[in-house]
């Protein structure tokens, strides 16, 4: 469902024939007398008792992501009124998906928006019967028939017609549906179809799931319920559908079906989403919304890296992110190259996204089955291990996961604009040590290497997907958010509790007179990053203008033209501006910082142009790393001139000075533990310790040898100083708090941080107590092996459990195989 303007006014024509379980177009005179529901075997009811990690109504059903397909893309892609969700159409879907992909795991068949066409007596939907003369059941029947499970669609809210109407509730007749709506009454979704209904109030409860015990006697298995907020372009609170999810998620759960949340929910309340569903849209359409022309395109599928690169971490057994639909089966149909076809496929499986298509699955081409019947690929997704970025400074992006067999899954994405050799560096995957590797596409074996691999020529929009195999005595490091490290108690994610690896120069300037320049104290620092900064990534169709003579922050700008195209920067500080033009060509642009959106600016200006004009900015951060993004909203144009990113100095004074004709030592004092400071470097090159600078605790003293060997002009000296591994951690207040890891290997080690509000933890081996570590310190430390043993190779249980002090922080554990 879009929400761009053209794609609105479709979706309006579609989700006006919806009920949808709660809206409805008229009263219809249907009979009272409700179908008994759905006989629920001992293992169905077991499977709703049971939910995974993440929550949600589905149970055991949720945890693998599902596969099968969805209607929606055919339906906005087909001319109107051609019956995309007939009972012929989706019988004929049926039978080929039962041919085609039923064999590779392949099974729902999800019916979108107009499956309805009226209520009954108890302001409960009732199938159409012109798409459905034989009626419903017997399309339920077939698709049962075929070993298929079936899904519908809904929305928030009660409609205005069953308000007027005040129809009894099933099951519940002391309630009306007149007496459910919040009053005074206020809007429930995107399109304002219905009114939100107040779930303070039990008869709301009854009437959801009165409904919800409707379709599980149909023998409905999946239940995609749209227009969520916040999110689906509104996440001000203005509409707020937590209680309808809540609602759903109980009155689905009796019965064990899928509820999967639609579309672009808001990642601020992810927590929320896992608790009560089985999936989430994390953002807008695939849909290009171009009938007859092409389901998606390229610049739609490309937006979703940066969205997983926030979402990936939220994903696990139970609940998934929802990419929406894979639109990969039809060269003819799709909107993408060979080429983009097969790296959205991988993007979904490496993902663990749902895998349903959205094309005519009677027409899918040789491609098409090959990218949808891999199975190789197919069991990464099944794996359900959400793989995330090593970087996302770059267009060649590296994204990986660590399998529980200590495999590696690692995809290679190329977002550029030409062909390139990617290479994945093991170290950056957590892995020291020789590893195999295999092409998953390709289904090859392509041998041994030992620090790293590069695939040589992947092509514009391509990727290579491999399998990563450390070999005996591997070491691998495992980073404290990964899906394998689990967490019993109160834990937090950073919080400003962690400490990022950082750079900092200290800036020289070297003379030869006897005028020495003065010194600037350390504090916040200013850090000018033009447009075509590297580490600036351009999702979409981005091009760069220079010489404009028009005051532009180093004569250049980046400039694009086409509605959701983005840019994203990611920078260790505390504040950042997005520095731009203004004129009447431009418009609005959505500004997220660290995934959440901040505010829609305006660009636009009436007369005249506004060179260099800070249009957003935040302050008073974190300390740490984030992530600034831009999406074009509106208007002809969207520009960057450049970022100003706000760092606190950790050199004081961050300036000096070197007069060749009087030298001298020049001494700084550095803000962080000495033992944090990796190395001092000019041009990439370190500088010798004990020869070209000492450290003598807080204070590092460049050596007047060194200095007098340099130019004279302006010589900048980079300190990098480490931080904890991946710039984050988990942490917990709470006494008895624990965290658990399970490994197959022959030693392990437990790596964090020490610091002063830190206390005594103990360490747990195969659930025995072997020894209680204090973490405290009188500065804060990172990267600290506050626990090492050695094991009988095989599999071994670690646990670390927190005894004493404010806070205990979890950073890595580290373990060595011995395939």
């Amino acid at each position: 469902m879009t929400r761009s303007l053209p794609g609105k006014a479709r979706r309006g024509v579609v989700v006006g024939l919806a009920v949808a379980g709660l809206l409805s177009a008229g009263l219809a005179a249907t009979s009272s007398a409700a179908p008994a529901p759905r006989a629920t075997t001992t293992a169905t009811a077991a499977a709703a008792a049971t939910t995974g990690p993440a929550g949600g109504p589905a149970g055991e059903k949720a945890l693998k992501p599902y596969m099968g397909w969805s209607s929606y893309s055919m339906q906005v892609y087909s001319p109107p009124g051609s019956s995309w969700i007939s009972a012929a159409q989706l019988k004929a879907q049926s039978d080929a998906m039962h041919e085609k992909l039923q064999p590779y795991g392949y099974e729902y068949v999800n019916i979108d928006a107009g499956w309805n066409g009226d209520i009954d007596g108890y302001g409960r939907p009732v199938p159409s019967t012109t798409l459905y003369p034989d009626g419903f059941q017997d399309v339920i029947d077939h698709i049962h028939g075929n070993g298929q499970k079936v899904g519908l669609y809904g929305i928030p809210g009660i409609s205005q017609t069953l308000i007027d109407a005040n129809l009894p509730v099933y099951g519940a007749p002391e309630c009306k549906t007149g007496d459910l709506p919040v009053r005074p009454l206020k809007k429930a979704d995107y399109w304002g179809l219905g009114f939100a209904i107040d779930f303070s109030k039990p008869c709301a409860q009854k009437y959801v799931d009165s409904i919800a015990d409707l379709y599980s006697s149909w023998g409905v298995d999946f239940l995609k319920f749209d227009s969520v907020t916040p999110g689906s372009g509104i996440s001000d609170l203005s509409l707020d559908a937590r209680g309808d999810v809540k609602a759903w998620s109980q009155a689905l759960a009796r019965h064990g079906i899928w509820l999967e949340l639609s579309w672009a929910l808001d990642i601020n309340y992810a927590d929320y989403w896992k608790q009560y569903a089985n999936g989430w849209r994390i953002d807008w359409d695939v849909e290009c919304y171009c009938p007859g022309q092409a389901l998606t395109t390229w610049q739609n599928i490309a937006r979703l890296f940066p969205k997983l690169a926030d979402w990936w971490r939220h994903a696990g057994p139970g609940g998934w992110n929802d990419l929406d639909s894979l639109n990969v089966g039809n060269g003819q149909m799709d909107g993408l190259t060979r080429d983009e076809r097969r790296t959205a496929a991988t993007l979904w499986a490496v993902s663990a996204a749902p895998m349903y298509i959205g094309n005519d699955m009677t027409r899918l081409d040789q491609l098409g089955l090959e990218l949808l019947t891999n199975r190789e690929v197919i069991a990464v997704n099944q794996a359900g291990r959400p793989a995330r970025p090593v970087s996302t400074k770059t267009n060649r992006q590296v994204w990986f996961a660590l399998n529980p067999d200590n495999t590696y899954t690692v995809a290679l994405f190329n977002l550029g604009q030409t062909d390139a050799d990617m290479t994945v560096n093991w170290p950056d995957l957590g892995l020291s040590g020789t590893a195999k590797v295999r092409d998953l596409w390709a289904r090859k074996d392509l041998g041994q290497f030992t620090s790293g691999f590069t695939a040589e020529n992947v092509p514009i929009h391509g990727v290579r997907l491999l399998e990563v195999t450390p070999q005996k005595n591997s070491a691998i490091t495992v980073n404290d958010d990964d899906l394998r490290v689990a967490y019993d108690g109160d834990w937090q994610r950073n919080g400003n509790r962690e400490v990022p690896a950082v750079s900092e120069p200290l800036t020289v300037a070297v003379t030869d007179s006897s005028a020495r320049a003065g010194v600037t104290n350390a504090g916040v620092r200013t850090v000018e990053v033009n447009n075509d900064d590297s580490q600036i990534v351009y999702t979409g169709s981005w091009s760069r203008s220079t010489g404009r003579g028009l005051g532009d922050y180093q004569d250049d700008v980046q400039y694009t033209e086409t509605n959701g195209d983005s840019f994203s920067y990611s920078f260790v500080g505390t504040g950042v501006d997005y520095v731009t033009e203004t004129h009447n060509s431009q418009g609005d642009v959505d500004i997220y910082v660290d995934g959440q959106l901040k505010e829609t600016v305006s660009t636009y200006r009436e007369d005249g142009r506004g060179a260099q004009q800070v249009v957003y900015s935040i302050s008073d951060l974190p300390n740490g790393t984030h992530t600034i993004r831009g999406v074009k909203k509106s208007g002809q144009f969207m520009l960057l001139d450049k970022l100003n990113v706000r760092q606190e100095s950790l050199l004081n004074p961050d300036t000096a000075s070197f007069d060749k004709s009087a030298p001298a030592d020049v001494s700084v004092q550095i803000g962080r533990d000495p033992g944090e400071l990796l190395a001092v470097s000019k041009a990439g090159t370190d500088l010798l310790k004990g020869t070209d600078y000492t450290v003598d605790g807080a204070v590092v003293t460049i050596r007047q040898a060194y200095l007098a060997a340099q130019p004279t002009g302006t010589t900048k000296l980079d300190f990098r100083f480490r931080g904890d591994y991946r710039d984050d951690i988990h942490a917990t207040t709470a006494d008895g708090a624990s965290v658990t890891f399970a490994f197959t290997g022959n030693s392990v080690q437990w790596i964090t941080a020490l610091a002063p509000d830190q206390g005594e933890a103990d360490i747990y081996v195969d659930d025995e107590l072997v020894r209680r570590v204090d973490l405290h310190n009188d500065t804060r430390v990172t990267a600290h092996q506050a626990f090492t043993t050695t094991l009988k190779n095989g599999p071994h249980t670690l646990k670390i459990v927190k005894m004493s002090g404010g806070i205990l922080r979890n950073d890595t554990i580290r373990y060595t195989t011995a395939r």
